[in-house]
């Protein structure tokens, strides 16, 4: 085998051949990174490498083996780390002028489970200034490209995670997601990227646990990948009090169940959204083939209350407390997407902002009751392809409707960061210029199982892992 199709093998096949001795950790991380050296450059999707200590660890790794002593799931498996979460004695940047140089003493929760089952940390990826935007460019260095075409973004904040594993640069990669940041470059990349149930997988440290609307999870080409990933990730940590008080599933079973019989609603624009015609045609498509399945598709009107107003506000509100006495200090290490929202912060009252938070509870009311009558929500994943890449060159409309926002952007994510469902997007088709257009899959509160489960559905009847960008 060469090493091109090494790089593109899925981590549970990796697994296997492990167990088997067909294949050595050594020779799967040696392949990957050197497709980083080669690649890297290129497409900016890692701000930091760290060559010297994966290769230490697929060492490591390969003696277990041999014992036949694996450490955990992921032994031997290579993986990034998305550059918001803390590692230990690696560089971790948030993609911020100010932590440009920053070495964290302790591991982040996501850093100590995936080092605890013995994954192999291949490095940091490109993320916005505090995972603040749905690109993914920083004043640290080049933005990130998307493999599928250099001249685009891969979406954000986990941007450099998904142009990461869609070009064969390590099987399995974490993302954080507080409107959409792991679904966007899912979608804009081509590859699988899930959001589970808030809480699912613990977050710390964590400057607010109380927000309630981040969620950690994977991004992998393959959904057996991602639940393979969110087995290792999930579970109640006390440092966070909002962690699901409950052990994990084990999610690679889960996708071999049956899904015949479900309800299954499809919406092309949840009532309300901008979409261009031609991705909602290819989601359409691919929604209707859960027919195939035997789920019971609908169509069914979208009532629910307006969110995009109030989820601006607890959003730039959000970024803004965090963020307001470093703009103060330094204005130019912030990006102009960032200081609009300082700004707008800063105009926005104490009581707008409660109003808001009302509001959200009235929103997860309405689509709770929603899926009293639906055990699935199928839509577009996004409402366009990969727009360019350049920092403010931004879609301005989208299909022929004006978008002048970010948020125009991110009608089918910051949803259900509102409600806190598990959501997964998934590749289903391609556009004429030749870009991935995703389809994402929606559960009912705690239901990441179902969501995996028709996810897995999905990809046996349409599957995608045998395409690969152009770039490389």
């Amino acid at each position: 085998m060469d090493t091109t199709e090494l790089c593109f093998l899925p981590a549970v096949t990796l697994r296997d051949l492990y167990r088997a001795r067909a294949l050595s950790p050594v020779e799967v991380v040696d392949a990957v990174l050197d497709r980083i050296d080669r690649l890297n450059p290129v497409l900016n999707a890692y701000l930091t490498v760290t060559a010297d200590r994966a290769r230490e660890e697929a060492r490591a790794s390969e003696a277990r083996w041999r014992r036949g002593d694996p450490r955990g799931p992921l032994d031997g498996l290579p993986y990034s780390v998305k550059d918001l979460e803390e590692t230990a004695g690696v560089r971790t940047t948030f993609g911020s002028k100010w932590f440009e140089h920053y070495v964290p003493e302790r591991d982040g929760v996501v850093a100590e489970r995936l080092k605890e089952a013995g994954g192999i940390l291949l490095g940091k990826t490109n993320t916005p200034h505090f995972g603040h935007k749905d690109s993914c460019d920083n004043l640290l260095g080049p933005p990130c490209r998307n493999p599928w075409r250099l001249d685009r973004t891969p979406g954000g904040s986990s941007g450099g995670a998904g142009a990461a594993v869609a070009a064969g640069l390590g099987p399995l990669a974490h993302g954080s997601d507080g409107a959409g940041s792991i679904r966007i470059p899912a979608a804009l990349c081509g590859v699988v990227g899930m959001k589970p149930s808030f809480g699912r997988v613990p977050s710390h440290p964590n400057p607010d646990y109380w927000a309630a609307r981040s969620h950690h999870g994977p991004l992998a080409r393959t959904v057996r990948d991602a639940a393979l990933l969110l087995a290792v990730l999930a579970g109640p940590d006390p440092r966070d009090p909002l962690s699901i008080d409950a052990p994990p599933e084990d999610y690679v079973a889960a996708c071999d169940g049956p899904v015949e019989g479900l309800r299954v609603a499809w919406s092309r624009d949840l009532g309300s959204a901008a979409v261009d015609p031609e991705v909602a045609e290819i989601a359409e498509r691919a929604a209707l083939r859960f027919q195939e399945l035997g789920c019971h598709v609908d169509s069914p009107p979208i009532r629910w209350p307006e969110s995009r107003a109030f989820h601006q506000v607890l959003w730039e509100v959000g970024v803004a407390s965090r963020h307001v006495d470093r703009a103060r200090e330094r204005p130019e290490w912030i990006e102009p997407s960032l200081m609009r929202m300082l700004l707008n912060a800063g105009a926005m009252s104490a009581l707008e902002h409660g109003r808001a938070l009302l509001a959200r509870t009235g929103f997860y009311v309405a689509v709770r009751e929603f899926f009293e009558r639906y055990d699935l929500l199928l839509t577009p994943q996004m409402p366009l392809a990969a727009w360019s890449v350049v920092p403010g060159d931004e879609p301005r409309e989208i299909g022929g409707r004006p978008a002048p926002t970010m948020y125009d952007r991110l009608a089918f994510t910051y949803p259900f960061n509102l409600t806190g469902q598990p959501a997964v997007s998934v590749p289903c088709g391609m556009t004429q210029e030749g870009l991935p257009v995703g389809l994402q899959i929606v559960g009912r509160w705690h239901a990441d199982s179902l969501v995996l489960r028709a996810a897995a559905a999905f990809e046996a009847l349409q599957p995608w892992a045998h395409l690969r960008p152009p770039v490389g």
